[in-house]
């Protein structure tokens, strides 16, 4: 029933390839191991949803409500038909079927679609559903906050109107205080409005106001409380052409500020957008976001979860976005120093080890059972082609010692505007972006370069791309400089004292270059810590670390010194 559903939604698009996607990631056996007793993300995977709300509701069930991406995607155009999900173990989800379209909403814009990021509440014995959608075909400049209302959390709701005398903003929030008064926050385009709510949740009791103190507002407020201070997230701005929103977060005293803005807790996903919430479930505090990693296109979106933790002053630790991961293609890790073949990325499939905006191999070579496209390449074997911005591919490899490497990336493109690509080594972004030039053909390959410093051991590495379309043939990463303290180097800076405890100090002998940083490996080659070192002397704190041995990676002088720090 699920796959008739399923082709019956997608067939109604006309995309058919998506359809075809979707079918084949429910149909195929899938080996992932769920991280951090939450599910493997994208979580969602029969239909496509964005903008997750997440409220726990008085039957002991956590209840999200997401918006709904369809396809063949106009941008954010056509999104409509809400559905809602349910879980109580954070692993099992029910999709409880379609709650509202825009057909339903007599007063709303004409040709229908526009159905954005909504919220719901709950107060005396009815639920209701806050929704953001036009009233006019000039849809920018008309947006209403609809409401519908049911007696059931996920069925039953009926549109009773709209929320009057408000700007044309998007994003509905309804957070409820402990004393029982309900606040309505809205905005958008960079502003972020919030009021009370009168006790019929349809009114603003007075006016609303700015909310002062946010750094960066985008658009996605959300609002929660813990231990009596409140926290409003929300999007930001980024956008450096391959990465974009980032989830930032403020606190205050009172529900409508003044603010504080604390920083970002969550870096961008593959999406052009994110749109999250936080809410605490059985104990544990859990942040909603989504991305792209199904269909590859920023505007056929994914709900993603996972746990989130606060410090003891009660800033949040960043949230690291989890998914499965493959397996090595050719069973071992690929080895760093070397040569790395594009078309080599891991097995497991679309999510899993990479993402892909369609569900075929276009070049229909080499692994033709892949959705990646692989075809010929006019310098020998093959090349992966047909590539577009948000898509990633992941190898695993291995590196045999840390240390400085010089990454090259062997590209061609016969109309590259903007092209881009970035590398992720785990979590962390080792190269930033690395432009991809018009070379004025598709197998009219030239080298891009970037030097990089990473880790010993085993990681996943992540080939990002930006916007643009361009091929890859291989990647040739190569040692640079890799040097050992030697006695000659003993002079060049003192690391005292070792064993430490607390506080370790760096002391150069002369004046140092503004391009000296260090970075701190524990003793399986996971980066602790970094910074850049612009005096001759720097204190630097090692609270926190567990005893045992670490190297210190320090960059100077156009080469990379190793000195071993055992931590007590």
């Amino acid at each position: 029933m699920i796959m008739k559903k399923i082709t019956s939604e997608l067939q109604r698009s006309g995309y058919l390839f998506i359809a075809i996607q979707m079918l084949v990631m429910s149909i195929l056996p899938r080996t992932i191991v769920a991280q951090n007793d939450v599910p493997p993300n994208p979580f969602i995977t029969h239909m496509f949803t964005a903008d997750p709300s997440a409220h726990v509701w008085q039957d002991g069930r956590l209840y999200l409500y997401p918006s709904h991406d369809i396809a063949p995607p106009r941008g954010a155009d056509l999104m409509d038909q809400y559905h809602v999900f349910s879980t109580d173990d954070m692993t099992h989800w029910t999709d409880h079927g379609e709650i509202l379209r825009s057909s339903d909403v007599s007063w709303g814009r004409p040709e229908g679609g526009f159905m954005w990021a909504p919220d719901c509440a709950y107060k005396d014995g009815v639920y209701y559903f806050y929704f953001p959608h036009p009233s006019g075909t000039s849809w920018n400049t008309t947006w209403k906050i609809g409401v519908a209302t049911s007696t059931s959390p996920a069925s039953g709701f009926t549109v009773q109107g709209y929320i009057p005398n408000l700007e044309s903003h998007i994003d509905p929030c309804v957070f409820i205080d402990d004393d029982g008064q309900a606040y309505f926050y809205y905005g958008g385009g960079g502003t972020c409005k919030g009021g009370k709510l009168k006790s019929n949740m349809m009114e603003i009791d007075g006016e609303m106001k700015a909310m002062e103190g946010l750094e960066d507002f985008h658009e996605a407020t959300w609002v929660h409380k813990r231990n009596g201070i409140y926290y409003l997230s929300h999007s930001d701005n980024n956008d450096d052409g391959i990465k974009h929103n980032r989830m930032r977060y403020a606190t205050s005293t009172s529900p409508l500020g003044p603010w504080t803005a604390r920083g970002v807790y969550m870096d961008p996903t593959d999406s052009y957008t994110n749109h999250g919430s936080i809410v605490e479930y059985k104990g544990q505090w859990y942040s909603f976001y989504h991305n792209s990693a199904l269909s590859g296109n920023d505007w056929l979106r994914s709900v993603c979860v996972d746990k989130l933790f606060y410090n003891e002053d009660g800033t949040i630790q960043k949230v690291t976005p989890t998914k499965g991961h493959g397996t090595p293609y050719g069973n071992n890790a690929w080895p760093i120093p070397g040569i790395i073949q594009a078309e080599d990325f891991d097995n497991g499939g679309q999510i899993i080890a990479y993402s892909d905006s369609d569900s075929s191999n276009n070049g229909g070579k080499y692994r033709p059972d892949e959705f990646v496209d692989i075809e010929n390449c006019g310098e020998g074997g093959f090349n992966v082609g047909w590539i577009s911005g948000g898509e990633w591919l992941e190898y695993t490899v291995n590196v045999s010692i840390a240390g400085t490497y010089v990454l090259e990336i062997r590209v061609a493109s016969a109309n590259a505007t903007g092209s881009s690509v970035r590398v992720e080594f785990g979590t962390e972004d080792v190269t930033g972006k690395m432009v991809v030039p018009n070379t004025n053909g598709w197998q009219s390959y030239q080298t891009i370069s970037k030097e990089v410093t990473l880790p010993q051991g085993t990681h996943i590495m992540r080939l990002l791309m930006g916007d643009g379309a361009f091929n890859i043939n291989h990647l040739n990463i190569k040692a640079k400089e890799i040097v050992l303290a030697t006695e000659e180097d003993g002079n060049v800076f003192k690391v005292y004292p070792n064993p430490v405890a607390d506080k370790i100090t760096i002391a150069f002998e002369e004046d140092i270059k503004r391009s000296t940083s260090l970075k701190l490996y524990d003793s399986s080659g996971v980066l602790i810590k970094k910074q850049k070192l612009v005096a001759r002397e720097t204190e630097i704190s090692i609270d926190g670390l567990k005893p045992g041995l670490y190297m210190l990676h320090v960059r100077v002088k156009d080469k990379t010194i190793i000195r071993k720090v055992m931590v007590q």
